[in-house]
């Protein structure tokens, strides 16, 4: 024990050392011994692995033998020396790993096989994305890709490490065929182009689309399937498959975006047409809808048929158009809460704008019902037209699902024109005041406003010393004085 604590270890690295050489002059005299271990690297490690599993269980039978022999006391004696050169070799050589120190001596093959992994699973994708090649793989070609990420990481499984090391190798396989993929894309206007068919750029991009959403869900199907994979492992192919979905988003954003441009642009032509009429004769709409929601339905029909039927991730599709159906809503009940005026016969048409809403954005999710606060907030809103001032402003709607800054727009409706809705105070257009409310999301700064419209008219009414103020004017301060103390 005297001088020579660190005994095991001195052996260890010998043995190491001694391995690394051996390998060293072998393979640098026998270029097929060289080629068997860099190309069969996985056997080799497995081997190693083997050697290392009966080297531990050597020594647990070692220990078990002391334990069930009667010289307990050598044992005790024997363990206490163990101990000790343990505490002495963990402090000398803390950062020592004998297992790690063992493969190092194959360092030079696992890089070798790495190496050459990486030139197999990037070959068949720069063999699919030729210079100059406008269309993406076809399935047969993804297919073969997927085998050989899926061949790389089933050899590999014969070791953590190899298999996290593999990983990286296919991340890097997925990272290129995203940046392959990306390089096809269309970004010209006619990517984006909402008025006619399909152009040829359109059709590129869907079919890249579906390409990266099918490599997506191949790839994620492979990891599932591999039994005993690292978590680090799956955690950097995972990272690399979100990059893919991320680019299949902005694949499509700039028809996404065309899209909801075009349906901003349809719902508020309802300013166009004239809500101020009293109810007919029978006391219903003379029509089912107003022209802005058929021409709105017509394009939603249209644009989901033409364009998003193409695509083949119907889960992604979705996710995208149910954001845009939202969204739809949202300006729609802004909308329809600015309308002035408001007659008897104009609430009836808007009350079926409401119903036929409905079914104008149902072809963009999957059920309308899915579309959580925005649907709520179109429910709730439609009785309203019809409520007295005072029912509204005591609507249990109010705030929880319906904003009151939009309630307090509404009541402008029912105000003189003297009181003045903030745009109009503000001398905007409704399409600059429904930037405005994009651009300032927080009730915050929406109900201050409103609060100026509000001021604006009582020193209106104080300067023609008017008698009296309008009778929706004391609901509406009070509205506003009960959302004010909602946001403190």
């Amino acid at each position: 024990q005297d001088g020579q604590s660190d005994i095991l270890y001195k052996f260890w690295t010998a043995v190491t050392q001694t391995l690394s050489s051996q390998f060293q002059s072998a393979t640098d005299s026998s270029m097929f011994l060289k080629q068997a271990f860099e190309g069969e690297y996985p056997k080799l490690l497995r081997l190693y692995n083997d050697l290392w599993k009966r080297l531990q269980q050597y020594s647990q039978n070692i220990q078990r033998n002391f334990n069930t022999s009667g010289t307990t006391d050598l044992f005790a004696e024997l363990q206490q020396m163990e101990e000790d050169t343990q505490d002495i070799f963990m402090q000398k050589k803390q950062d020592y790993d004998p297992e790690k120190a063992l493969k190092d001596s194959l360092q030079q093959y696992e890089a070798a096989y790495l190496s050459k992994s990486l030139s197999r699973l990037f070959d068949p994708i720069n063999l699919v994305f030729p210079p100059g090649g406008r269309n993406p793989p076809s399935s047969d070609e993804l297919d073969s890709i997927i085998k050989t990420i899926t061949s790389e990481l089933n050899v590999a499984a014969v070791d953590p490490d190899l298999s996290l090391a593999v990983a990286k190798n296919v991340a890097k396989t997925i990272q290129l065929y995203g940046v392959k993929s990306e390089q096809l894309l269309c970004t010209q206007g006619d990517a984006s182009q909402v008025i006619g068919p399909l152009t040829d750029g359109q059709r590129r991009n869907v079919a890249v689309v579906n390409s990266l959403y099918k490599l997506h869900q191949s790839v994620l199907k492979v990891i599932t399937n591999q039994s005993s994979f690292p978590a680090a492992a799956e955690q950097t192919v995972t990272t690399a498959l979100k990059a893919v979905h991320d680019l299949m988003g902005s694949a499509v954003q700039p028809l996404l975006n065309s899209v909801g441009d075009s349906v901003e642009a349809i719902i508020i032509t309802m300013h166009q047409e004239d809500f101020s009429g009293s109810l007919s004769s029978s006391g219903k709409p003379e029509v089912p809808c107003s022209l802005y929601m058929k021409e709105l339905q017509g394009f939603i029909a249209r644009v989901m048929s033409d364009y998003f039927r193409h695509f083949e991730c119907f889960d992604f599709v979705f996710d995208n158009t149910e954001a845009m159906a939202q969204r739809a809503i949202e300006l729609f009940i802004r909308n329809a809460s600015l309308i002035r005026p408001l007659g008897e016969g104009g609430k009836m048409r808007l009350a079926a704008d409401f119903a036929q809403m409905e079914l104008a954005v149902a072809p963009l999710c999957r059920r309308v019902s899915d579309l959580g606060k925005s649907y709520r907030q179109l429910r709730s809103f439609r009785p309203l037209l019809f409520q007295t001032s005072e029912h509204i402003a005591s609507s249990p709607a109010l705030g929880e699902v319906i904003p009151f800054s939009i309630i307090l727009q509404f009541l402008f409706t029912r105000a003189p024109p003297e009181l003045k809705s903030p745009f109009q105070r503000a001398e905007w257009s409704i399409a600059r005041y429904s930037q405005w409310l994009d651009d300032h999301p927080s009730e915050k700064d929406r109900l201050a406003l409103i609060r100026g419209a509000l001021e604006a008219y009582v020193q209106s009414v104080r300067t023609r010393e008017g008698k009296e103020f309008a009778p929706v004017y004391p609901i509406m301060v009070q509205l506003l004085q009960k959302a004010m103390s909602t946001l403190q």
